[in-house]
């Protein structure tokens, strides 16, 4: 037991370094060190990510669930403590030292830098997460359909997942098609 802890200890501690931008960012590579590591495979984790979505908080709290799972109260307790404090404790740090460089030429250069690979780490999550997800001719249907409502309209996105969902949920229990 203790092995196990120690090895998720590291793996979401090195995570939670990597979150440039936000959890979102370490998607696919916690999907794969999952996979790898601890035999999770990408429908758990779709799931589990999803109740991350839909519970109120941090959706990266799902975590949590992960490190239950796999070793109990000690692994979630393991797992919440390696993938929270390592990236809270740099934000501090690093937080203190923007503020006394003030609006040098080189914190705005390193902003500039940050901001196009944030948005492509998230960006890869969002991609890693639909490639696992997207399974079938309903989850392709409700995908697009929810893209088009979020790109042409302004649906709230806490009412298309709702509304997708439900109807996601209806369509499988009522036809044959997953």
């Amino acid at each position: 037991m203790i092995s196990l802890l120690t090895q998720l200890f590291m793996t979401f501690g090195l995570l939670s370094l990597l979150a440039v931008g936000g959890g979102t960012a370490v998607l696919p590579e916690m999907q794969i060190i999952l996979k790898e590591q601890f035999q999770v495979d990408h429908m758990k984790f779709v799931e589990v990510y999803s109740i991350g979505q839909l519970a109120p908080g941090p959706n990266m709290m799902m975590v949590i669930i992960f490190g239950f799972q796999l070793a109990g109260l000690a692994g979630a307790l393991t797992v919440l403590l390696s993938f929270f404090l390592p990236s809270s404790i740099l934000c501090l740090t690093v937080g203190r030292i923007w503020v006394r460089i003030g609006e040098s030429p080189w914190r705005r250069a390193v902003q500039n830098a940050l901001e196009p690979i944030s948005i492509g780490l998230m960006c890869s999550g969002v991609y890693s997460v639909a490639k696992a997800a997207i399974n079938g001719p309903i989850s392709i249907a409700l995908a697009l359909t929810v893209l088009a409502a979020l790109l042409f309209s302004r649906a709230n996105p806490v009412f298309l997942i709702l509304g997708s969902g439900f109807v996601g949920g209806a369509l499988m229990y009522f036809t044959s098609f997953t």
